[in-house]
């Protein structure tokens, strides 16, 4: 396709480049990976053609303190990608993201760093003209080895591995075998030669390892290395750095969710039910999708978590106060934490010890982790308020074997609530120094819980939490603990309670992209006190619906109807010609607000509201174009979405029924998209129509159509055959800030059920299965093993839906379709957060001002277009597939019709 190149000399020539000759894979070879690392710059690698996203690993042998990458491209090359490390080839971290290549012959020299034996060039998007695929004549890789800070050798002889350090004291390892389980074992002291026996390797067997090493009473977890076991006998020599003090091995995926992860396999995915036959629908994980560190594990001494908490102004039962689930001004900057417990008492010990790892440097004196609430005199008062042990000013631990609360030594089952209070250092750079954090509860022997306040303490205090049941953990893992600050509005934009180690700050940078607008780039809370986000600036248009993500999801909450002859500016018409293709004047969808000399598509009001026997349904004007066809879609909650991506394809597939074979009168239909990255067919399940299969996919979307941005997912802009003023294609926005924004919104906590154990409650819970509700909101599902997000993996969870197509009858249907989905069919929504979504919806108001006087002004919206003023309406609107339940509920006696009502308030 084209010739060789000429290339200078790398500007790391006086350093050995550590990719030649090393061993190499890639996704795809049309000419083979080892050209790449052969030494020739007459020889490439080139991918397959138009597959992306594609890479190519180098494995160096041993880890590496790295310092350069340089990519000497052949002319089809990266337009975006990325350089990632790992040290075990399965989980990545991104090192560094490279956008705005352009297409022909050149050199990236890219500076990284971090300690990694494995090294990956991703490509995403190819360059603007490269119609063929990735291309690279040559890889260089520079960095120097890797040794502990005293010298530190891990060597195998037959089945013992042996630590030896010359000074400081090694006391644990930890391994995995072939990607296993982790074990923990406490090593033997000889001397300065420690040893310890890993049993029953057998010649080929990979060994991921990390060992804990004691100076001068400071623990320090040394970051993992990995060797293959030969069975020969001698002395395999690995390395490992002492510059981390992270607990654990194993870094964080990079995938952001997305779909890329998956290979082409179309086997159905493990970790559900048997599930039914996907036929040609591929996967979004499998196997062997690259998975992010787990939450918590077992040791051989400890029951290990590992989670991150984020700054807030005040404590979590202040409803006199009401702010603490909001945000703060620069909460993505410098105000989260990771935090690990180790719990020996778990395991027979008796010591519960929290290390915490900050983003910036605590106050000398303030470094408080409270344990053990009391209650007494304020609602924020514990027995055990001691400062953490500093490590460095980054690293704090706290380790306790007494429990004050009960006057004893702790206890499996001990009720361990605790709040970090981050009191940083006052060089912060930007806003307040002093904040408190979030209220966890941790039973010991356990993890943590979600939970709620009621009753006394031993002391006499007030508010005393405890666990919720698990059974009306409605998220999970994720269920965050019960609403005790009275700030009804603030429900839905809470981080998961298990939120991974590593995902906080990802988390709070997705937080701020949602925030922003794509037109000034102004962030909607405390503008004032918040910098724009720079990279968003002018991205939004030349046509787009509203300008930033939280225009529509207001709190993360659904929108409702404009007043009577208001523009619907919340709202998303998806639009049609007559044939049911892209509008020509309008595309697929209509965009009233227009900039850089634009001409606007006109706007849609409610013209006025049709009501018949207590029902009322919308009717539309349109001041532009008409289109021949509409279907008009309502902003919906954004909560629990990560977990409905985590359920297996082959369990969605199993309860599908399309030619009602049961005779229930219930048929529900898959929805097969094309997916846009891939071009494979995958199960849709987000949308009112189930029309995209990923969140990664339903937020590229939204940025496309309702805010006017391209992005690496959808880099063409919306537009009709017959418009000429729609932009130009291309990616805007840099997939670094799609990837924190999936992950922002994969990881929103569910808040538990309430009133779960009320009689009428657990009467309405009954009769809506009895009446046939549950057919089609299946109240409980299981997520599966293979998603990478571990926060969303193997959970129990009760979303109440079944994630198919149903036809609800003429009543509730418009006369366009979406992929196999047609006008009268509509995905089940969800109900979890069904009670909760009116308050958060309208918001608060403080009539008579001063702290804790916030009360809830509830808007109610229900429905794909927000037709239902109440939940009973909404029943009422149920047809086809839906009138037999919709028939039980009318055939109830008025208590009950209330016990069902109650029971989905409480959801």
């Amino acid at each position: 396709m084209f010739g060789a190149a000429t290339f200078s000399p790398p500007s790391q020539a006086q350093q050995n480049n550590l990719a030649t000759g090393a061993s190499v894979t890639a996704s795809t070879a049309d000419l083979a990976a080892s050209n790449a690392v052969d030494g020739d710059n007459g020889t490439r690698w080139a991918s397959a053609a138009q597959t992306d996203p594609s890479w190519l690993s180098v494995d160096l042998g041993q880890p590496y303190n790295l310092n350069q990458v340089e990519i000497f491209w052949e002319a089809a090359n990266a337009e975006t990608y990325e350089i990632r490390g790992s040290n075990d080839g399965s989980q990545w971290t991104t090192l560094s993201t490279q956008t705005g290549g352009q297409f022909g012959h050149r050199t990236d020299t890219v500076p990284v760093s971090g300690a990694y034996r494995h090294v990956r060039i991703h490509g995403i998007t190819r360059s603007a003209g490269n119609y063929w695929g990735y291309s690279i004549w040559e890889l260089g890789i520079y960095g120097s080895p890797v040794t502990c800070d005293n010298g530190c050798v891990v060597e195998l002889d037959g089945s013992t591995a042996q630590a030896r350090v010359t000074g400081g004291d090694i006391v644990d390892a930890h391994y995995s075998v072939n990607g296993g389980g982790q074990q923990n074992v406490r090593m033997q002291q000889n001397g300065n030669l420690w040893t310890h026996n890993i049993p029953n390797l057998s010649a080929g067997d990979v060994i991921s390892i990390y060992y804990t090493k004691i100076t001068g009473g400071v623990g320090e977890n040394l970051p993992a290395t990995q060797f293959t076991f030969s069975g020969q006998g001698g002395s395999s020599s690995s390395s490992s750095s002492s510059s981390s003090s992270s607990s654990g091995g194993g870094s964080g995926s990079s995938s952001g969710g997305s779909s890329s992860s998956s290979s082409s396999s179309g086997s159905s995915s493990s970790g559900g039910s048997s599930g039914g036959n996907l036929g040609n629908i591929v996967p979004l994980y499998n196997s062997s999708t690259p998975l992010e560190p787990a939450i918590q594990f077992e040791t051989g001494n400890a029951l290990v978590t590992r989670f991150s908490d984020r700054a807030r102004d005040r404590h979590a039962k202040e409803d006199h106060f009401q702010a603490y689930d909001h945000y703060l001004s620069f909460y993505w900057e410098d105000r989260t934490a990771s935090i690990e417990i180790i719990d020996e008492v778990a395991k027979g010990g008796n010591t519960v010890r929290m290390n915490v790892r900050t983003q910036f440097k605590l106050s000398d004196t303030e470094a408080e982790n409270r344990w053990f609430y009391r209650g007494v005199g304020t609602v924020a008062e514990y027995c055990d308020n001691g400062v953490m042990q500093v490590v460095d000013q980054y690293n704090y631990f706290k380790e306790r074997s007494f429990n004050c609360r009960q006057n004893r030594p702790i206890q499996v089952g001990d009720k361990l609530e605790f709040e970090i209070s981050q009191f940083l250092d006052a060089s912060v750079p930007n806003g307040r120094a002093n904040y408190y954090g979030t209220t966890f509860l941790y039973i010991v022997g356990e993890g943590l819980v979600s939970w709620d306040v009621g009753g006394a303490t031993p002391f006499g205090g007030i508010k005393d939490s405890f666990k919720i049941p698990e059974r009306a953990w409605l998220g999970g893992n994720t269920s965050i603990h019960a609403s005790t600050s009275g700030e009804t509005d603030n429900h839905f934009m809470q981080m998961a309670t298990n939120m991974g180690y590593d995902n906080a700050q990802p988390f709070m940078r997705g937080r701020r992209v949602l925030h922003t607008s794509a037109v000034d780039g102004l962030h909607d809370e405390k503008p004032l006190e918040n910098p724009p986000l720079q990279d968003m600036v002018g991205l939004a248009g030349p046509h787009y619906i509203n300008d930033s993500c939280a225009s529509c999801h207001e709190r993360n909450g659904r929108a409702a109807p404009a007043p009577v002859g208001e523009p619907l500016e919340k709202w998303t018409f998806k639009v049609a010609d007559a044939n049911g293709n892209p509008d020509p004047y309008l595309g697929s969808a209509l965009q009233p607000q227009a900039r850089d000399g634009a001409a606007s598509e006109g706007s849609v009001s409610i013209a006025f509201w049709s009501e018949q026997n207590g029902l009322r349904s919308p009717n539309y004007a349109f001041t532009g174009v008409t289109p021949a066809r509409f279907s008009a879609r309502i902003a919906p909650n954004l909560v629990g979405m990560g977990l409905l991506e985590a359920i297996a394809e082959s369990d969605i597939v199993a309860k599908a029924d399309p030619s009602d074979s049961n005779g229930d009168g219930i048929s529900g239909r898959l929805n097969r998209v094309v997916d846009p990255e891939t071009g494979e067919t995958r199960l849709g399940r987000f949308g009112w129509k189930a029309g995209a299969a990923s969140i990664r996919q339903q937020l590229a979307r939204a940025f496309n159509t309702d805010m006017g941005v391209m992005t690496s997912v959808f880099p063409q802009p919306d537009c009709g055959s017959s418009q000429t003023d729609c932009g130009s294609a291309g990616a805007e926005l840099a997939d670094a800030h799609l990837q924190d924004l999936t992950k922002y919104v994969a990881l929103l906590g569910v808040r538990p059920q309430r009133n779960y154990d009320d009689p009428s409650v657990l009467n309405g819970e009954q009769l809506f299965t009895s009446v046939g509700c549950a057919g089609c909101h299946t109240p409980n599902q299981q997520t599966s093993a293979n998603h990478p997000f571990a926060e969303l993996r193997s959970q129990t969870i009760h979303p109440y839906t079944d994630l198919l197509l149903h036809d609800m009858g003429p009543g509730l249907a418009d006369n366009l379709g979406e992929g196999e989905a047609s006008g009268a069919e509509w995905r089940t929504a969800p109900l979890w957060g069904l009670g909760l979504s009116a308050c958060v919806t309208g918001g608060v108001e403080n009539p008579i001002g001063g702290q804790g006087n916030e009360v809830c002004t509830p808007e109610h919206s229900y429905l794909h277009d927000g037709r239902a003023r109440t939940i009973e309406e909404a029943i009422r609107w149920h047809g086809g597939e839906a009138q037999s339940s919709n028939n039980g509920y009318q055939a109830l006696s008025a208590t009950q019709k209330q016990d069902v009502l109650n029971f989905l308030n409480s959801l």
